[in-house]
């Protein structure tokens, strides 16, 4: 079992147990819907309300993992507006990084709605949408993620613009997604 196939396997048995609705997100979602790349980390959108963290963090201590100092005083980070938590599973010489976000805003309760049930590595995990998995891309804005958001509009074909116009209004990033699907329509 490769590192992130370990991760992703005990967060999501995780989210499971704990009746936690969640998505995967990010480079594993790409290899979904998308061209597979190298990754090095598992991204999830998880509706964990506040008052259960320190519940959460509790499990994923006992899990092996360990969560900078910071979030037991009640402290969040935040990536593009949306609330994260970052912790990490040490192996002999690497680190394996889990970044979770916590489903608060509106566009983020929709992301959950529309999670989708595959298989990935023999088991059924909830990923997002790829709808939302371009939204999400083109929110970090970074290189590799406008290169993903090429590839998964190219693999998946027809997706639901009207949906993504929406959405892409509402996070501010409209002309980037009508920029790009004007792109690859003319391909």
């Amino acid at each position: 079992m490769s590192d992130l196939t370990r991760a992703l396997k005990d967060f999501t048995d995780l989210f499971d147990r704990m009746g936690t609705p969640y998505a995967v997100m990010g480079g594993i979602a790409v290899r979904v819907y998308g061209i597979p790349r190298p990754t090095y980390d598992v991204d999830f959108t998880a509706a964990i309300p506040r008052e259960r963290l320190a519940e959460f963090y509790g499990e994923i201590r006992s899990l092996g993992y360990t969560l900078p100092q910071q979030y037991e005083s009640g402290w969040v980070d935040e990536v593009a507006g949306m609330p994260l938590v970052k912790v990490r599973l040490y192996l002999e010489h690497r680190g394996v990084d889990v970044d979770v976000f916590l489903a608060e805003s509106e566009f983020q309760k929709q992301l959950i709605a529309r999670r989708q049930r595959h298989q990935l590595d023999g088991q059924p995990v909830y990923f997002v949408s790829p709808e939302d998995l371009v939204l999400l891309k083109l929110l970090a804005g970074r290189p590799r993620d406008i290169s993903d958001v090429g590839d998964v509009i190219f693999t998946e074909g027809q997706l639901d613009e009207p949906y993504m116009l929406h959405w892409a209004e509402q996070l501010g990033i409209k002309e980037a997604l009508e920029r790009i699907l004007a792109e690859h329509s003319r391909e």
